[in-house]
């Protein structure tokens, strides 16, 4: 089945939150046949290194989600990511919403924002756990 229609997770270092939400939405949408994928980016890539956060990588491997659901790098967000999205998240408001009004100003308040706080303010298991549940009630919606 061809994909007509794109989802985009947005989070600080395309690291951790937005590289899980993506994983479990391909890997999902594979699975029901939904004519959806999901790509991932970050507002701020340069703050950290490293390719994928190894909360992810267990979290996934835990799951029996496949590294292939998730894209080969981190990758900085720009404005032709979210205009190729149909629809377009940020992991958690209180942190990202500053951020896209910097660099999108014009995006703040046209995308979804879910409140999943970074670690240390929230532990990585919680976090995935709610990432997960989100993303099944995502794709559910979008199967409809």
């Amino acid at each position: 089945m061809s994909t007509h229609r794109r989802v985009l997770f947005i989070c600080t270092g395309n690291f951790y939150r937005s590289r899980f939400a993506e994983a479990v939405f391909n890997y999902h949408a594979e699975r029901r046949q939904i004519p959806w994928a999901a790509f991932s980016r970050g507002l701020s890539v340069h703050l950290l290194e490293g390719h994928l956060s190894t909360y992810t990588t267990e979290a996934l491997q835990t799951r029996q989600i496949a590294l292939r659901h998730t894209g080969a790098g981190r990758i900085q967000l720009s404005e032709e990511d979210l205009l190729k999205s149909n629809h377009s998240i940020a992991m958690d408001r209180s942190e990202h919403f500053r951020m896209m009004m910097n660099q999108f100003p014009t995006w703040a308040d046209q995308i979804d924002y879910w409140d999943v706080s970074d670690i240390p303010l929230r532990s990585a298991i919680d976090a995935l756990s709610e990432i997960e549940l989100k993303v099944i009630q995502l794709l559910e919606k979008v199967s409809l």
